[in-house]
């Protein structure tokens, strides 16, 4: 059975608590700003002509700025020049952010319009060791709201117990040898984590 309206999903789900109602808000209060302070990373998602895209951006807590209550900006680190995120803006502006703390269940949610600046004073207040981000996205803040912690008591993120051994998955080296033809793999994963230190800012 597929569903295609609304009603047919409030025939399973029910209304909406009070309370997960009454918890969102347009800015920034005292209790959001605390989350966005301790958050070390965050989860970008965008909407644009070619379809969605959603990106980790991580540094040290606090990396995302409050401009003001209802202004957020984020520093656009070196990557692998995909920018699909950033082309999404430039094309539709939605974006919605997803802050996550270590150790805590609870995450915040914010949704709003995202604009892109290279204003250079801007980006010199992300300055790390004199590197600047390329750019910086501005979220224009509508939505503010937090989640509560069962999606991570479920997964149990947070639980070292839980971490698997990487050596059970793929390497970044072996998943672009198998599909890139005639790919050097191992020439790759070993020289990764040199290069991914070298490029961090």
């Amino acid at each position: 059975m597929v569903i295609t309206s609304q009603q047919e999903l409030l025939a399973l789900y029910g209304e909406a608590s009070a309370t997960s109602l009454a918890k969102e808000i347009d800015h920034l209060n005292a209790d959001y700003a605390a989350f966005v302070r301790a958050s070390p990373f965050i989860i970008l998602a965008t909407v644009g002509a070619e379809g969605t895209d959603c990106s980790p951006k991580g540094d040290r807590p606090g990396f995302v700025e409050m401009l003001d209550e209802k202004t957020i900006a984020i520093p656009d680190r070196p990557g692998n020049n995909r920018i699909d995120n950033l082309k999404n803006i430039l094309a539709d502006g939605r974006a919605s952010v997803l802050f996550l703390v270590p150790g805590v269940g609870e995450t915040l949610r914010v949704n709003g319009r995202a604009t892109i600046t290279a204003d250079i004073a801007l980006r010199e207040r992300f300055a790390v060791d004199g590197k600047l981000p390329v750019t910086v996205i501005l979220i224009a803040i509508e939505r503010v709201y937090f989640h509560c912690a069962k999606a991570f008591l479920r997964s149990k993120l947070w639980d070292p117990s839980s971490q698997i051994d990487r050596a059970s998955l793929p390497t970044p080296g072996q998943i672009l040898k198998h599909i890139v033809h005639g790919f050097d793999g191992e020439a790759y994963d070993r020289d990764l984590p040199a290069r991914a230190q070298a490029t961090l800012y």
